[in-house]
């Protein structure tokens, strides 16, 4: 299994860092659109839709939101789908709190609310990534953002391995650790050293650092998230695309949340 995640680990981390530093905006939206509408498929099997027809009405629905929200940014009018985000994560973030100690049962039969939550997790999530790369330094800046949730995720993990003991939401996912947690927060905090060292945005030292913690711990809410559904469904990984990391939801649900509300802070640092 090891040997799987770093081979394909090894693959994609050059493909993503060359798409994001030299592709042009629409290229990279095209693209990158396409790897959403994957994980909308797997969204749609999380959701309960084994149909092909369910899966499909999904997936027309999702792309139609992509285009508007697209037209949105365009028309400069996208700042209250990051700020509806936002909220959006928040009471997310409620609902696993209380959750947090309680066992999740499997569900069998479609989700329309799964389904609903599908749409508004995932444009956001894409229009927030379209909205990064197309700024002045924009490219940098989204690559900024993908390394600090890796380095979130591998502060999570080593300090989890070495010192987690205390379950950070044992209904949901066993496995993760307020002591993870505390890594996590390491890693966000030597990432927003590393973009006040860069310096492509506003803002002075404590707000930078502010926006990487909130928007970086936001992250983990974004793959507990994606934990409750998938224990809901009874599955391990959201799909099989991946070998060695399951599907791409697995791979891109910190990145859902930690996304739109970095931006959403952003545009408040640049307003202040």
């Amino acid at each position: 299994m090891l040997k799987q995640r770093l081979i394909t680990a090894l693959i994609l981390v050059p493909a993503v860092v060359a798409l994001v530093l030299l592709a042009p905006t629409p290229t990279l939206a095209l693209l990158l659109g396409l790897v959403v509408l994957i994980g909308a498929q797997e969204w749609a099997r999380l959701s309960g839709f084994a149909s092909p027809v369910g899966r499909s009405l999904f997936l027309v629905a999702l792309t139609l939101l992509m285009v508007a929200a697209e037209w949105l940014r365009r028309e400069g009018l996208s700042a209250p789908i990051f700020l509806a985000a936002s909220l959006w994560w928040l009471l997310v973030l409620g609902l696993l709190w209380q959750r947090r100690h309680r066992q999740t049962t499997s569900q069998s039969g479609p989700s329309w609310p799964t389904a609903l939550a599908g749409l508004l997790v995932l444009t956001p999530a894409w229009l927030a990534m379209v909205e990064l790369h197309s700024r002045e330094a924009g490219p940098g800046l989204l690559l900024f953002v993908l390394v600090m949730i890796w380095l979130a995720d591998s502060g999570a993990y080593f300090a989890g391995r070495r010192f987690g003991k205390t379950k950070l939401a044992p209904g949901i996912s066993p496995g993760k650790t307020w002591e993870g947690v505390q890594g996590a927060m390491v890693g966000l905090l030597l990432a927003g050293l590393l973009l006040s060292w860069w310096a492509p945005v506003p803002g002075n030292l404590a707000a930078l650092l502010l926006l990487c913690l909130v928007s970086g711990l936001f992250s983990i809410v974004g793959d507990l998230f994606e934990s409750l559904l998938k224990r809901r469904r009874g599955v391990k990984d959201s799909g099989r695309l991946l070998p060695g990391h399951g599907g791409v939801l697995d791979r891109i649900d910190s990145l859902t949340a930690a996304l739109p509300l970095f931006l959403f802070g952003l545009n408040l640092l640049g307003a202040a």
